[in-house]
């Protein structure tokens, strides 16, 4: 399945007006609207509730600065090669 996705604005009088899509003229599509304010919203509150669960768990306790910072640069480093 072929997924296009666009962000637009809602018009004062309600309506939407979805140009340049990239299916052949009578194909058939399902449209799919959702609040993408809501969703953030949720999702950021779904985030910070993990966060908060990871950082209570007993092994984050002993995480250090120094180890934070060679996890990232050996990412870094696997990433450039």
């Amino acid at each position: 399945m072929e997924t296009f996705r666009v962000r637009t604005t809602v018009s004062k009088d309600g309506q939407l007006s979805i140009k340049g899509l990239p299916f052949r003229a009578g194909a058939k599509v399902e449209v799919i609207i959702r609040n993408e304010e809501k969703d953030r919203s949720v999702l950021a509150k779904e985030l910070k509730a993990l966060f908060k669960e990871i950082q209570s768990l007993p092994q984050a306790k002993t995480i250090t600065e120094e180890d934070i910072a060679a996890e990232i640069a050996a990412y870094r480093a696997s990433k450039s090669k």
